[in-house]
């Protein structure tokens, strides 16, 4: 069975217009880096080593290669990543949820930011990453 060390992160999934920027930074006051456009992430939150609000196309961009999200997969409001211990363990895990009959939508991926990634929607339609995020690891472990 999966060894999951922690919640990597969580976070909306956002809209396209200023609703998300205008919610989470104008209403609760939020500080975010913004790494890339429209894409607000910080790691200065207490609770996950990282909460962002991940605009959809993105999101969509990064599991099936277009900015479209596919009319045929139910459009997910939020994510979640839970880390693994190893990028092996990434692998496993996908293969574990497979088995189980779980739908991958994203097979087991090394990122371009290095973090290893393999994505499905939970039957909530959660958008959920089963995740090794190498920097996230204490040293020590």
């Amino acid at each position: 069975m999966m060894d999951i060390s922690f919640i990597a992160g969580f976070g909306p999934i956002g809209t396209s217009d200023s609703r998300s920027r205008d919610f989470w930074i104008g209403s609760l006051g939020i500080q975010f880096d913004e790494p890339d456009a429209a894409y607000l992430h910080t790691e200065r939150l207490a609770g996950a080593k990282a909460f962002a609000v991940w605009p959809l196309f993105q999101a969509a961009e990064a599991i099936f290669g277009s900015t479209e999200w596919p009319a045929e997969i139910p459009v997910p409001q939020a994510w979640v990543e839970f880390d693994v211990a190893s990028s092996e363990a990434v692998k496993e895990a996908a293969q574990e949820l497979a088995a189980g009959g779980h739908r991958l939508l994203r097979s087991v991926t090394l990122e371009e930011w290095g973090q290893w990634t393999s994505r499905l929607l939970s039957p909530e339609g959660l958008l959920v990453g089963i995740t090794y995020t190498p920097w996230m690891h204490d040293q020590g472990e």
